[in-house]
């Protein structure tokens, strides 16, 4: 399995815009990507926390190809203030 971990910092003002997109991103990364196991998403005042599992590197850059996950990426470009990526290529249960 390979884990992913963001955090977003949201621009003041852009949480009520930013939370419905990545919802949807979420859910239709779970629904449609064969190759994703879990997909959290996680909040506390200005922050975001996603929380991604997948089978492996190959599936997570399925994700990133995704029309759906381009289009959440360049719709929420300008309400995000910060940005941090983890990857972690084990998990264990």
């Amino acid at each position: 399995m390979y884990a992913v971990c963001v955090t977003f910092k949201i621009h003041p003002g852009q949480m009520q815009d930013f939370l419905p997109l990545v919802i949807a991103n979420a859910r239709t990364s779970r629904a449609e990507e064969a190759g994703c196991q879990m997909f959290d998403v996680c909040v506390h005042d200005d922050e975001v926390f996603l929380y991604e599992i997948y089978d492996d590197r190959d599936a997570f850059e399925l994700h990133l190809a995704s029309a759906h996950f381009k289009t959440f990426d360049a719709s929420v470009a300008h309400m995000i203030a910060a940005k941090d990526v983890a990857l972690f290529d084990e998990v264990i249960r």
